[in-house]
């Protein structure tokens, strides 16, 4: 049998391939949708219930999960050919495809349990969601739309914690949705800046590699200006307080940050813009957003 440290290993190697501590871009969007449920819902404090929020953690863990190895299992040929990507484990052969395989395969069994024991309209909906998630994968293969299906995937989080909660549809949760997804297009454009030369070789598809990276950056600040204003929007349909607008400009000051580490001449800090900085954005988020309507609750 495997040594502790051989196991230990093995889970550090998993948890990067799936980059699980970036679990923290979509989990805090998916809480406050939560939240904002419960405040509509009357729960008491505005809270969900103890059993509601782990199983919503359950489940957005695992659909990510799920979707990342998915992807690292159809792009593993790309990858080897990349030389950004060429350390990671099913390149290297630290992990096995069967083994990628059947970790995928488990973590959607998770969604689907986790959907199952939140509500029927959530297990309803729990294969459209996977479907979509894994067909990202292949975006990029046919379309400079990718960027926006990825956003979706992490958009369509706060729409699953409404329905978590309240068991229906809320139309008014579609404007977090589409703001969410705006978010995540602009960043994802940033980050495929770095690819261009590659993706040109390969025949993928990206926004910077159709419009050059000057132009998509443009877009990307654009996305990133309309993020902001949909969740003004949204915090005026719902009624927040101050401290809702002040995580709102909080969020419009680190993307202004994350604009200002990447130039068209200089893509040096990408790594600093994509990962250090949207993790702020998120976790502000649902600090501002979750403490404003714990106020209202009291």
């Amino acid at each position: 049998s495997p040594s502790p440290d051989m196991s230990a290993g093995r889970i550090r190697t998993v948890l990067e391939m799936i980059k699980f501590e970036h679990s923290v871009f979509a989990l805090p969007f998916a809480l406050t949708g939560a939240l904002v449920a419960a405040r509509s819902a009357g729960l008491a404090h505005n809270l969900p219930t103890l059993r509601q929020f782990l199983w919503i953690v359950v489940a957005m863990v695992a659909a990510r999960s799920a979707a990342m190895t998915f992807n690292r299992i159809a792009d593993r040929h790309l990858d080897r050919a990349n030389p950004r990507t060429q350390a990671r484990a099913l390149v290297t052969g630290q992990l096995s495809l069967p083994f990628a395989w059947g970790f995928t395969l488990v973590a959607l069994g998770v969604l689907f349990l986790a959907a199952w024991q939140l509500n029927p309209l959530a297990l309803k909906l729990a294969p459209a969601a996977a479907a979509i998630l894994l067909l990202y994968s292949y975006t990029k293969r046919f379309t400079v739309w990718s960027h926006f299906v990825l956003g979706f995937c992490l958009g369509m989080s706060p729409v699953a914690a409404w329905i978590a909660i309240r068991g229906t549809i809320e139309p008014r949760m579609l404007i977090l949705a589409a703001a969410v997804t705006l978010w995540v297009a602009g960043f994802d454009i940033l980050y495929a800046c770095q690819d261009v030369e590659f993706d040109s070789k390969a025949g993928l598809y990206s926004l910077p590699r159709s419009l050059g990276i000057p132009r998509a950056l443009l877009v990307a600040r654009l996305l990133h200006v309309f993020m902001v204003a949909l969740l003004l929007w949204l915090a005026r349909v719902w009624a927040l307080g101050g401290l809702a607008y002040a995580g709102i400009a909080i969020v419009g000051a680190l993307l202004a940050y994350e604009h200002s580490l990447v130039k068209a001449h200089d893509l040096s800090k990408i790594n600093a813009a994509f990962f250090t900085v949207n993790g702020y954005i998120s976790l502000l988020f649902l600090l501002f957003w979750g403490a404003d309507i714990l106020v209202a609750g009291r």
